[in-house]
């Protein structure tokens, strides 16, 4: 007979300040299709707002879809100098 041992392992996940995080919309209105025009990446949300508001003053384009992407660091309790 073969056992198994299962144990917790507590961790904790924080993100990670050495690397920027990144903002970016892709409008998504349209008629039947998506019209798919996207900003470009950003480090802060200010410039991607812009370009949504330029983009429905030239289009009428009212949706969008917002990403914001960051990294994350997955740390052992046990070896986070913090517990």
């Amino acid at each position: 007979m073969t056992r198994t041992v299962f144990r917790f392992v507590p961790f904790t996940i924080t993100q990670d300040t050495t690397a920027e995080p990144t903002y970016e919309a892709v409008c998504v209105s349209g008629d039947g299709k998506e019209c798919g025009e996207r900003s470009d990446e950003w480090i802060t949300p200010h410039p991607v707002e812009v370009w949504m508001r330029d983009h429905m003053k030239i289009t009428g384009h009212a949706r969008y879809r917002r990403t914001f992407v960051d990294y994350a660091d997955v740390t052992r309790a046990d070896q986070n100098p913090d517990h």
